[in-house]
């Protein structure tokens, strides 16, 4: 079983004998739907290899050579003359952004002048076309002799269309593929307006009412919003991942991943490999991570996080990291197997992001990281029960939390910092918390809600726990709502209960922990212990002031 494991090139699959899911329909589909579409589907989930085989569906010759022949056996080829008729008929303009990562507007810039030219170049013989103006062969030539200004840029994709209509006499196909990786790089990295409104020229100006174009499909991770990006394009269809159409395209079905394993030798497995990459739901179709079933299959089912791997992850983390209380405390939650109720909107606005929960929900969901158990439409938007896909991204997430905790070093005194923790050693507990505020935090994070980010971090320190503790945030317990409430789920083990205090003066520290420890007496928090059977029991207060702390605690047996 030959494995297409970073295989990207269609001709490369079929003609190199990979083993190939025939997803041949999705050009039928294609054909029957509106001239501009985007689809946006999670990172590895396919997205470049169904372009790629559009590409050769479309296309005469890709590099040179005929696409005749690499249909015949898949499904496409059964579907009717109707759909058959357009096989190597057009000019196809076929490019990618995913390189587009710059550290500035400027690098940015640069990336997308120098792939401008790229293209062109692959289209040279324009120069010569007897099709074309003087006038074209020279914009042509400006663009491939890196004379072009920032203007010129701009309606280089719309121009370079215009050029193969012509000089072909058939409109030509676009496929723009991970569309949205300038824009996310530029929100990272602080140049977000200005790669917004050169993308948004590039591509509005080639897409909208474009009477010389036969179809464009645009593929990304994210759906950034119509209003801000493809305004007035009144010709465009968006295709998220809650949208049932192309459902079955991105990723393996059920019955795609049964017939995986059948040919691996490894169906004795399909509950295991099901729990650890299965979830996902696009439409009304349940999907498997595709690059995870891959990886898996060549490592003969071993189960490892291999999607999680393939990224760094930054933006996600950092969303996490600085996100308020209440919105760790629902990730909380999702580590501990629950979900949450949350309202989506589809539309990516990104500098939404630091102002609007909503909008990380968003970006969680349509990047993979979460999947839909149930959707409602409202008012105000789809109401959409959310969870954890599977256990390789459950992984990602409590990775994301040590790997910050860490700092880049070796995992183990983290480890002991919990261990410390649920032993009730208190005083070296206090070490390594202090250890964390001196060495990882920053001050400029603590300084715009304290309150909330002790109670963020406290929480991210506790999330490794979830599979020996319910660690709770918030909750009425006794006579008031409890900070933190760790339950253990063996009734044995020591319970513990986390007062959070803000101290104005570090001469206040310890009166102010002690206050904690009071606090949880006097207001008998402890009650949904023992309730629950638990006699070992850990009163613990915590004051904070800047980067310091003071422990205080008392025990109940």
């Amino acid at each position: 079983m030959k494995l297409p494991i970073g295989q990207s090139d269609f001709r490369g699959i079929i003609e190199g004998g990979f083993e190939f899911v025939d997803k041949s329909l999705f050009i039928r589909d294609i054909l029957d739907d509106t001239q501009v579409i985007l689809i946006t589907r999670p990172r590895r989930f396919g997205k470049t290899l169904n372009l790629s085989m559009l590409q050769y569906f479309f296309a005469q010759k890709v590099l040179g050579v005929s696409t005749t022949g690499l249909f015949d056996n898949l499904l496409i080829a059964k579907s009717g003359d109707q759909y058959w008729q357009h096989q190597g008929k057009y000019p196809v303009i076929f490019f990618t952004l995913k390189d587009v990562k710059g550290m500035n507007f400027k690098q940015a810039y640069e990336m997308l002048y120098e792939l401008i030219v790229e293209l062109y170049d692959k289209f040279h013989y324009l120069l010569e076309s007897n099709h074309l103006s003087e006038q074209r062969k020279k914009f042509c030539k400006i663009i491939l002799d890196r004379e072009a200004n920032p203007s010129q840029m701009q309606t280089a994709l719309k121009i370079l269309i215009s050029c193969l209509a012509e000089h072909h006499g058939v409109k030509p196909l676009v496929l723009i593929d991970e569309y949205d990786t300038p824009i996310q790089h530029g929100y990272v990295n602080g140049f977000y307006r200005e790669i917004m409104d050169f993308v948004r020229s590039f591509l509005g100006l080639a897409l909208k009412d474009n009477s010389s174009l036969f179809k464009a499909v645009l593929t990304g991770i994210l759906r950034v919003s119509k209003e801000s990006l493809f305004s007035d394009l009144n010709n465009l269809e968006i295709y998220s991942l809650l949208r049932s159409e192309y459902g079955a395209y991105f990723g393996f079905t059920e019955k795609e991943v049964s017939d995986l394993l059948i040919k691996a030798n490894l169906q004795d497995q399909s509950e295991s490999i099901r729990d650890w990459y299965n979830g996902y739901q696009m439409g009304g179709t349940i999907i498997y991570n595709p690059w995870s079933i891959i990886n898996c299959l060549k490592q003969k089912g071993e189960l490892q996080p291999y999607w999680v791997n393939t990224s760094d992850n930054v933006l996600i983390k950092d969303l996490i990291i600085h996100s308020s209380t209440a919105f760790k405390s629902e990730i909380e939650s999702l580590l501990q197997g629950k979900s949450v109720e949350v309202l989506i909107d589809e539309r990516m606005v990104f500098h939404y992001l630091k102002s609007d929960e909503s909008a990380i929900w968003n970006l969680f969901l349509m990047a993979g990281y979460l999947k839909v158990l149930e959707r409602k439409a409202t008012e105000q938007g789809i109401l959409c029960i959310l969870a954890i896909p599977n256990r390789e991204i459950r992984s990602l997430y409590r990775r994301l939390v040590e790997t910050w905790l860490s700092d880049g070093r070796q995992l183990n005194w983290y480890n002991q910092f919990l261990t410390e923790l649920v032993n009730g050693n208190v005083s070296k507990m206090q070490r390594y918390l202090n250890e964390i505020l001196i060495n990882i935090v920053s001050m400029h994070d603590i300084s715009k809600q304290p309150e909330v980010f002790y109670h963020g971090l406290m929480l991210g320190l506790t999330a490794s726990l979830h599979n020996e503790y319910e660690v709770k945030s918030n909750r009425e317990s006794g006579y008031g709502f409890y900070d933190i409430m760790m339950i253990p789920k063996d009734l044995t083990k020591l319970g513990i209960v986390i007062e959070l205090k803000i101290a104005h003066e570090k001469e206040e520290l310890e009166k102010v922990a002690q206050l904690g420890v009071k606090q949880i007496s006097d207001r008998h928090y402890i009650a949904e212990l023992t309730t629950r059977g638990i006699s070992r029991i850990l009163k613990m207060g915590i004051a904070f002031c800047g980067k310091q702390l003071e422990v205080a605690y008392e025990s109940e047996e």
